[in-house]
């Protein structure tokens, strides 16, 4: 399903309104484009260059594909995947693909893939506290809407959210769900303009915040 519509985190840099991240369909591209993906990182990895959003995207499924087969090991991965989400586009694109697709690697993740995501500290803290409010919003919008297809998609990406803040560094962790709480409770702080954005109303922004309090008490 559209990612967009399970609410996972699109191109900011574009304001928000950019559909690029359907661009890969279902992320199960041919064994051409898988290649070709791969090609596209070792280009980035031997000129020292970032991948963009789409590549990062495309790689991350490319990968994904492979460890879902068992044909590379947690360890190869956890590696690829510290190196992919070192920049934001990158972190943006892998979080697009593991949040909303149907691999298993957010709901049984390796201890090194959790190790690696840790390490990458506050880019990947935002956007797993920023996916956690726009997958909760969302859902809340299907489940009005009577889609209950979108809607159990968006759960979905809030309680890999959920379980991925678990998982990442507890201090970094607090702060940033402190600054969204500012946001959602009191209307102050700097995610005021990030909910403004996508239009929140009211009701989702409570849901937001129960989301926020659901991990706090577990």
């Amino acid at each position: 399903g559209s990612r967009l519509a399970q609410g996972v985190e699109p191109s900011i840099q574009s304001g928000g309104s950019s559909t690029c991240c359907e661009a890969c369909g279902e992320c199960n591209g041919s064994a051409q484009d898988r290649a070709i993906a791969w090609l596209d990182w070792q280009r980035c990895a031997m000129s020292n260059q970032q991948p963009t959003f789409q590549q990062a995207m495309e790689i991350t499924a490319t990968w994904l594909q492979q460890w879902d087969n068992e044909e590379i090991s947690d360890e190869v991965l956890a590696d690829r995947i510290g190196e992919m989400v070192a920049s934001r586009d990158g972190a943006r694109g892998f979080f697009v693909v593991t949040l909303a697709g149907d691999s298993a690697l957010m709901d049984r993740m390796p201890d090194v893939v959790a190790g690696q995501l840790r390490s990458a500290g506050r880019d990947v803290v935002d956007l797993s506290v920023r996916n956690l409010a726009m997958s909760t919003a969302m859902a809340l919008h299907h489940k009005r809407s009577g889609d209950d297809n979108q809607q159990a998609g968006s759960e979905r990406v809030t309680l890999r959210c959920a379980e991925l803040l678990r998982l990442l560094e507890p201090i970094l962790v607090k702060e940033r769900l402190e600054q969204l709480l500012e946001a959602t409770i009191d209307n102050s702080g700097a995610d005021v303009s990030f909910l403004e954005r996508w239009g929140y109303d009211d009701e989702q922004k409570r849901a937001i915040s129960s989301s926020v309090y659901a991990i706090a008490a577990a």
